[in-house]
């Protein structure tokens, strides 16, 4: 912070690594019950069978394409950090967002952990604000880690001056 502004500026931290991983876990999911929709049907149409049998392929590569690039690709780009005066996050590569919640505008602290993700012993930080753009969120963490860093920002806003609004 300079002179009470905040300045945009590339954050320092990655996910942690198991990130890739749960992401693949969710697009395969997500190209999984398509497919098997698309098969089934397939296999009890027969009318539509080379088609639907055709569109369940071209899901199928089409989906593992994406589930094994895709991920990386996210890794390279999604940045954390949190500093005395602000909470960064930087996600996206085409259409990039950059994220800065000031610590005198943090509201509240969570950490969620849905059932994939612990699975993958991750969590996610969300820092609610009152912009309307909505929380900040910090996915991919180690779960101890977000376990530390909800305690932390919590310490730092509870001793920096503002209301929060």
């Amino acid at each position: 912070m300079t002179g009470g502004t905040v300045r945009l500026r590339p954050p320092n931290n990655t996910l942690d690594r198991r990130v890739i991983g749960w992401w693949r876990t969710q697009l395969l999911l997500l190209t999984v019950v398509p497919v098997a929709v698309l098969a089934v049907l397939g296999a009890f149409v027969a009318p539509a069978r080379p088609w639907l049998l055709l569109a369940a392929g071209v899901v199928a590569v089409l989906g593992a394409a994406v589930t094994v690039f895709l991920p990386l690709w996210w890794f390279r780009v999604h940045r954390w950090e949190v500093t005395q005066d602000a909470v960064y996050v930087r996600t996206g590569f085409f259409w990039q967002e950059w994220r800065i919640a000031p610590m005198s505008r943090i509201q509240t602290v969570d950490t969620v952990r849905g059932p994939l993700e612990q699975a993958f012993r991750l969590a996610t930080v969300i820092v609610t604000t009152a912009s309307s753009k909505g929380a900040v969120k910090i996915e991919g963490l180690d779960h101890e880690l977000a376990a530390e860093l909800a305690e932390r920002l919590t310490l730092i806003t509870r001793a920096t001056p503002g209301d929060a609004t």
